[in-house]
């Protein structure tokens, strides 16, 4: 069974970076596209970001699109998130995920593999 583990979640200051990373075992990047959903308490589950998994086309959700960069790295089979300009509101639980191929629909119940999530809490 496919694995995805999700780190590099913590405590960041305001304006602010972190880079979270996503490993995958059992399943190539070659082949799976990787999305990064958020979840802050007492909100919805979004999707925030994605890349394909063989042109590596970026998908962003509108309002964060200046601010977070996805990236992978086929040969290490481990996915990036970069947020930057960190704002209270980033605070939430990220998960990375994994559909086969394509990004579309970007939808968390239609991902494969689903990662446990790492926290993010953005504070002074």
């Amino acid at each position: 069974q496919p694995q995805i583990v999700e780190s590099g979640g913590g405590l960041v200051q305001p304006g602010g970076s972190l880079r979270l990373s996503c490993a995958a075992s059992g399943l190539s990047f070659y082949h799976y596209a990787v999305g990064w959903f958020r979840q802050a308490p007492g909100r919805e589950r979004e999707g925030v970001a994605c890349i394909s998994s063989s042109d590596e086309t970026e998908y962003y959700i509108e309002t964060e699109k200046d601010r977070f960069t996805i990236s992978k790295d086929k040969a290490k089979n481990t996915a990036y998130l970069q947020v930057d300009i960190l704002k209270p509101e980033d605070a939430a639980e990220y998960h990375c995920a994994v559909r086969f191929l394509s990004c579309s629909p970007f939808i968390w119940d239609d991902m494969e593999y689903r990662g446990k999530g790492t926290l993010v809490t953005v504070s002074s």
